[in-house]
C-alpha cells in the first residue's frame, strides 16, 4: 500500500462543505490548498471544528439548487468535491421531493458549474451503498442497482442518488469531464452530526441512556471510519486510473448486526445503558456488505481502522465537544 496521498497548491470547491465528511477532508488539505467550503448550513459540524478561521479557507453560504450562488464562486477552481445533499432516513422520510430537488437537481447544477471550469482536474460525486437496494451482500461496483417500490419513501433518497451517478457518469463520458464516483458504505467517526446509528449510540451510551434499535435489530451493516473513508476520496483525487470510474468504499472485515453493534458500544465505553426495541419507521436494508475489490486493486487502499478503535476515536471527541450538552 503506497504512502498518504497528498494535495498541494490547488484551489478546492467541497459542496455540503460544513458537513461531517466534508470536514474531515478540510483538515488534510487546509495548510496546503486554498479551500472553499460551500453550504447552506442545513447541518453544520463546521462551527466546531476549529477550522473556521484558517487563512486557507473561505466560506460561502449558497444553495446548490441556485446555480447562482454557485456561479457567484468563479471558475478558476482545480477540484470539486460535491458532498450536498439530503440525508438521513428521518429527513428523507419528512421531505421526499426536498430529498430528489437537492439530490437530483442540486447534482445536477454542480455539473454544469464543474463544467465551465478553465482546469477541473477532478470532480467527486457522492453517490451511497443504497443503490444496491435491501439485500446487498459482496455487492460490486457493477452489481445491479435494485430499487423497491416508488411508493416507499425510504427509497426516494436512493433514486436521487442514482440519478445523480448516472448523470456524472454522463459528463465523463459525453463531455470529457473527469468524473469519479463514490459509494460510502456506513462512513462513521469524529464530527459525524445527525441520524447515524454509531453516532447516537455513542452518545447515548456514554450518558448511560437506552440504546433505541428500530425494528428486530438483524439488520448487518460493514462500517468505515471516517479517516479511511477520506483517504479512499485522496486517491480519487490523485490517481488518473479513478476518472471516469465508481468505487465502493467501506470496510468489507467490520460487519455486526445493529444490535451487536449496540452491544459492542455498551461494552468498549463500559455502559450501562440498556437495548430497547421499537417498531421499525419504514423499510430497512437488511444486509449491506461492500465488495472493495476495485478500491484495493485501482486505489491501493483498504480499510486500516477496526470497529473497536473507531468507537474509542469517536467517543473521545464527543466527550470533548459539546455532543454531550
Amino acid at each position: 500500500m503506497n504512502d498518504e496521498i497528498q494535495l498541494k497548491g490547488q484551489k478546492i470547491l467541497i459542496t455540503g462543505g460544513a458537513g461531517f465528511i466534508a470536514n474531515t477532508l478540510l483538515k488534510k488539505l487546509l495548510n496546503d490548498n486554498q479551500m472553499v467550503a460551500f453550504d447552506n448550513l442545513h447541518r453544520n459540524s463546521l462551527s466546531d471544528s476549529g477550522l473556521q478561521n484558517h487563512p486557507n479557507l473561505s466560506f460561502i453560504k449558497g444553495d446548490v439548487l441556485n446555480i447562482g450562488d454557485l456561479e457567484q464562486m468563479g471558475f478558476d477552481f482545480t477540484h470539486i468535491v460535491h458532498t450536498a445533499a439530503i440525508l438521513g432516513i428521518d429527513t428523507v422520510l419528512k421531505s421526499p421531493v426536498k430529498t430528489m430537488q437537492v439530490n437530483m437537481i442540486g447534482t445536477a447544477n454542480v455539473l454544469a458549474f464543474a463544467q465551465k471550469q478553465k482546469n477541473l482536474k477532478r470532480f467527486i460525486d457522492f453517490s451511497t451503498s443504497e443503490v444496491f437496494g435491501s439485500m446487498a451482500f459482496q455487492s460490486s461496483e457493477t452489481t445491479h442497482s435494485v430499487i423497491a417500490s416508488a411508493g416507499e419513501a425510504r427509497w426516494t433518497y436512493a433514486v436521487s442518488k442514482l440519478a445523480g451517478e448516472h448523470l456524472t457518469h454522463a459528463y465523463c463520458s459525453e463531455f470529457g469531464l473527469p468524473t469519479v464516483t463514490l459509494r460510502p458504505f456506513n462512513i462513521y467517526g469524529p464530527g459525524q452530526t445527525g441520524e447515524g446509528a454509531i453516532h447516537n449510540f455513542i452518545k447515548r451510551a456514554l450518558q448511560n441512556q437506552d440504546l433505541e434499535i428500530y425494528g428486530d435489530g438483524n439488520q448487518i451493516r460493514a462500517w468505515c471510519y471516517v479517516d479511511d473513508f477520506v483517504e479512499s476520496l485522496m486517491r480519487s483525487l490523485t490517481y488518473p486510473q479513478a476518472v471516469g470510474q465508481s468505487f465502493n468504499i467501506g470496510s468489507a472485515r467490520d460487519v455486526i448486526t445493529i444490535t451487536g453493534l449496540a452491544n459492542l458500544v455498551c461494552r468498549v465505553l463500559g455502559s450501562q445503558s440498556k437495548i430497547i426495541f421499537k417498531p421499525a419507521l419504514s423499510a430497512d436494508i437488511e444486509l449491506r456488505i461492500p465488495n472493495v475489490q476495485k478500491m484495493k486493486k485501482l486505489l491501493d487502499y483498504e480499510a486500516q481502522v477496526p470497529l473497536e478503535e473507531g468507537i474509542l476515536k469517536t467517543a473521545e471527541y464527543i466527550k470533548k465537544s459539546k455532543a454531550l450538552v
